[in-house]
């Protein structure tokens, strides 16, 4: 008997393990998609929701939501980056003064969260 069977009627591919037919699950590995990800997601749904049900019909949805987390994880370390030298904050400074490099490096990456935020989960 062949390993793996398909219903003609209902397009499914079943796999013979041991004496059960079992739904053969996808060969494609699944998407992740981080939290700008989910949350641009989440605003498309609640907010432009003729966008998101193009894009989940298309079959583009999954793709386009890893890009655009791809881009905003970009964004946010170039900025966190790019603030952290604006502000002085340096391993100097760690080494000489925790406590002065830690009261600035905690307000940064609030900072930046709200720019990406603004310029490409919410936008």
């Amino acid at each position: 008997m062949e390993k793996y069977i398909t219903d003609e009627r209902t397009g499914l591919t079943y796999e013979l393990v041991g004496d059960y037919c079992l739904i053969a699950g996808d060969d494609e590995p699944e998407i992740e998609i981080g939290i700008w990800g989910q949350q641009h997601a989440a605003y498309l749904r609640q907010n432009k929701s003729g966008t998101y049900t193009a894009l989940l019909i298309g079959g583009k949805l999954d793709s386009y939501l890893q890009e655009l987390d791809k881009q905003a994880e970009e964004m946010f370390m170039r900025l966190v980056k790019q603030f952290s030298e604006r502000e002085g904050v340096t391993k100097k400074l760690k080494v000489e003064n925790q406590f002065e490099w830690v009261r600035r490096m905690n307000g940064i990456p609030e900072q930046v969260t709200e720019i990406v935020n603004q310029e490409l989960i919410y936008g």
